[in-house]
């Protein structure tokens, strides 16, 4: 047989993709259902049920430890790409309650690491926003518009649960050593910026400024695909 088609790697209680019928089922429920009304805190908890011990600390108030960190991450980080700042800060993150402090530091760091790139100062999170609201305003420095906060939720949402990728895959077999939340996670995050993985968006608009005009796009596949280049940013196989 080539490849692993038909191959069971593991069974999961969490979601299941239906590619035959383009749906996606997350704890049984459709996505579309999901990402129209349940915020990032609540798919967190969905997706936790059972199987994450009860967190301590809440979402607010686990940006608001992850910001005292920020001082020192940035200084180590400067002139680093922000993906490389990511990792060394989480690396810093407290193992206790590790599934919610990762989730929220990586909002506070990223914003911050981004502005710092930019030449601006980091912004403090305000802990009575939600996660999405929170990390737009971190970002940008100001309220968010309701309509862009509601849809960075609705993505982060879509893509909570992504099943056996080589970042998951990664994270999966660094948990199975019993290392811990944090370890797992950052090491999925290395997995997670190989361009043929989380890192393909950069390819992709390499790609679209090369094409330049919609009507040079089938040309420019044909001879792309003549030279027996790959085609980035079409997805997964299922």
């Amino acid at each position: 047989m080539d490849g692993l088609d038909g191959v069971v790697a593991t069974a999961t209680v969490l979601s299941e993709v239906d590619g035959r019928n383009g749906r996606l089922i997350v704890r049984g429920v459709d996505i579309e259902h999901l990402a129209g009304r349940t915020g990032y805190e609540g798919m967190a908890a969905l997706l936790w049920d059972g199987l994450a011990p009860p967190a301590r600390l809440g979402f607010g108030a686990a940006r608001q430890d992850a910001w005292r960190l920020v001082p020192d991450l940035l200084r180590a980080a400067r002139g680093a790409p922000v993906i490389d700042g990511l990792k060394a800060g989480l690396a810093l993150v407290p193992a206790d309650d590790g599934h919610v402090r990762v989730c929220a530091a990586i909002a506070v760091f990223a914003a911050a690491l981004s502005r710092q790139a930019r030449g601006l100062a980091p912004v403090a999170p305000d802990p009575r926003l939600g996660q999405a609201q929170d990390y737009l305003r971190m970002l940008h420095g100001a309220e968010p518009a309701r309509e862009a906060a509601r849809a960075l939720e609705a993505y982060l949402v879509t893509i909570a649960d992504h099943g056996m990728n080589a970042s998951t895959f990664t994270a999966r077999v660094i948990a199975s050593t019993r290392a811990g939340v944090v370890p797992a996670v950052v090491g999925a995050l290395a997995a997670l910026q190989g361009p043929l993985h989380g890192g393909a968006p950069a390819p992709v608009l390499d790609m679209l400024d090369d094409v330049g005009h919609p009507g040079r796009a089938e040309a420019w596949v044909e001879a792309a695909l003549a030279r027996g280049e790959r085609l980035m940013g079409f997805g997964h196989r299922v």
